[in-house]
């Protein structure tokens, strides 16, 4: 029986480990908190490691051992890294990291190395680091690097799905008035009252959404602090349970929550964070933020269709629309695969299928409607 060339392995191997070190020296360079600067160093420093072991690999097999240059996906990342700051990009470095955390768990020599367990290891930092305040790294995020972790959202990924949201949209709206052969100026009007309808739907939309988040956490925490107050025994019991959960020996857990528990306002603090989850201090963001960044991303998006009709008319119109959406679509697929770590032609290919299609079935209806109308 044959046995298979492991070489190409090894490159994808080394090629990943690359890509690993390049990002995280890219986010200690752009981290302004030195805590955190240091073990994105120190992971960049392990993950050179690896590669280093993956270049021996190589080598004893026969073949070339030369370092790969950093990919397409990793380099974009960086860029963003440095434009935005780290706490843009961990969300997607996190779920890269989950996704790829299992990839040594059948490799006999990176079993034997011991890398699953560093692999994981990294995954769980990297995981709690994007749960930090920006900038800010406060006792408990020093814990949590030590196996407290919760798992971050994604602004970036938020961003690319709200500008995609009004670029389809919009686009579908305008090709079926365009179908239906309203005149250029009806065409025009229909798609910014289109950009703005859905703006300021979405910006609704996400106001009441954190507004009703934050007062649902707010009656959490009273609660809570209520219940502090009459059970001050109860609660302690829950934070020893909680510590001890965590791995904390009995002593110790009971230890730490006396400490806690003899500041009322500490007390609540680490019981909203550890029991329920909440940061008293953010309390899921700001509604106006969050509305008016939904009403940016969408207007963004929805803009591109009716670009177009601003400067000329007829079918040179409508196919100028869809070619200017069409590469958009693409570039926003493509900016998909920052987070799902797949082909950035595949993706932007498909994004673009998608939403001329829905602009196809737009069309359509259209133009049968006008006929209708016309007949």
């Amino acid at each position: 029986m044959t046995t298979p060339d492991p070489t190409a392995r090894y490159r994808s191997n080394l090629q990943g480990e690359v890509d690993s070190a390049t990002l995280y020296r890219a986010l200690s360079k752009t981290e302004a908190n030195p805590q955190l600067a240091e073990v994105y160093s120190r992971l960049a420093a392990v993950e050179e490691s690896h590669a280093e072991f993956w270049r021996g690999r190589l080598r004893h097999a026969g073949a070339t051992a030369s370092t790969p240059s950093a990919g397409l996906r990793t380099r974009t990342l960086a860029l963003l890294a440095r434009w935005l700051g780290p706490e843009a990009i961990l969300p997607i470095i996190n779920t890269l990291e989950r996704s790829d955390v299992a990839q040594y768990d059948n490799q006999p020599e990176a079993v034997a190395a011991g890398l699953p367990d560093m692999e994981r290891s990294h995954a769980r930092v990297i995981e709690v680091a994007a749960d930090v305040e920006t900038h800010g790294m406060a006792g408990s995020a020093l814990a949590q690097l030590e196996g407290r972790h919760r798992t971050g959202g994604n602004a970036l990924r938020a961003a690319v799905l709200g500008a995609n949201d009004g670029l389809v949209s919009n686009l579908s709206l305008v090709m079926g008035v365009a179908g239906a052969e309203f005149a250029p100026r009806t065409v025009l009007v229909t798609g910014l009252a289109g950009l703005l309808a859905g703006a300021c739907s979405m910006a609704m939309g996400e106001w009441l959404s954190v507004t009703s988040a934050r007062e649902l956490y707010k009656s959490q925490i009273d609660t809570e602090a209520e219940e502090l107050r009459a059970m001050p025994e109860e609660e302690k019991e829950e934070l020893i349970l909680i510590y001890q959960s965590k791995g904390l020996p009995e002593a110790q857990a009971k230890a730490l929550a006396e400490q806690l528990m003899a500041d009322p306002k500490t007390a609540l603090d680490t019981l909203s964070r550890e029991e329920l989850g909440i940061d008293p201090q953010d309390l899921g963001g700001s509604p106006w933020v969050a509305g008016g960044t939904s009403f940016l991303l969408f207007a963004i998006g929805a803009i591109f269709p009716v670009l177009p009709f601003f400067f000329m008319t007829g079918n040179a119109a409508v196919a100028a629309s869809l070619v200017v959406s069409a590469v958009v679509m693409f570039l926003i697929g493509a900016g998909t695969t920052l987070f799902t770590g797949r082909g950035f032609a595949v993706s932007g290919f498909r994004q673009v299928a998608i939403g001329v299609a829905a602009a196809a079935v737009t069309y359509a209806l259209g133009s049968l409607l006008g006929v209708a109308i016309s007949g």
